[in-house]
């Protein structure tokens, strides 16, 4: 497999057709090298259209977002050299990686231990010290750290709690997957100055859902 091909054909191809035009975006994919946070097995699929499982499916809903979804979340963030930010649902380290290129400091949580070690290995093998991978439930945000100038959610939320929203600094952005199958849509949210929150609707998609996402309450009759 010739990987520097496949990565050029997945910027163009996919990327780039999907409206990110953001030169430094499209410069970080191929900085970043998307095959060594990919599960071994997998390797082949590394730059395919489509999510990848992790932990060999042992936890169901734990996989990458496919790459023209990563790359539209950067491309929305737009991650400045000062900013920190929360990432919430680690996975292999990927992300987390991407985002630490224009990050002062990423702090990147991850539920299922497995995978929060194995995104350490990760990110220590490509030499990635920016990020902090802490193992524990971000479902509604990780207060230890907050605020936060930006908030990657890898993964869905039913919808979006206040209390993730409130770690948001002024002027922060929030990335977020918001609804439940088979109605969602990437959302775009920034805390403005009075304090009140901004939401852009960017595409409609679906991905798999944080654990101990919350919902909203249900009616019963």
């Amino acid at each position: 497999m010739n990987l520097e091909k496949a990565r050029f054909n997945m910027v163009e191809q996919q990327i780039r057709p999907w409206e990110v035009l953001d030169q430094d975006v499209q410069d970080l994919l191929y900085a970043v090298k998307r095959e060594e946070f990919v599960p071994p097995a997998y390797r082949a699929l590394a730059f395919a259209d489509s999510e990848l499982p992790l932990a060999g499916g042992k936890y169901p809903g734990a996989a990458m977002l496919s790459p023209k979804i990563e790359a539209r979340a950067l491309q929305a963030l737009r991650v400045k050299k000062s900013d920190r930010v929360l990432e919430i649902g680690t996975g292999s380290g990927y992300m987390a990686a991407l985002l630490a290129a224009h990050a002062d400091r990423v702090w990147s949580v991850e539920i299922v231990p497995e995978l929060a070690e194995t995104a350490r290995e990760n990110l220590r093998r490509q030499g990635i010290a920016k990020v902090s991978v802490e193992t524990g439930d971000a479902a509604l945000g990780w207060p230890a750290q907050a605020p936060y100038d930006v908030i990657m959610v890898s993964g869905s939320l039913p919808l979006l709690p206040p209390e993730l929203l409130a770690q948001l600094k002024l002027g922060g952005r929030l990335f977020a997957i918001v609804g439940e199958p088979p109605v969602m849509s990437a959302q775009l949210v920034t805390r403005s100055a009075d304090g009140s929150y901004r939401t852009e609707r960017l595409f409609e998609t679906q991905a798999p859902q944080l654990v101990n996402a919350p919902h909203a309450p249900r009616f019963v009759f």
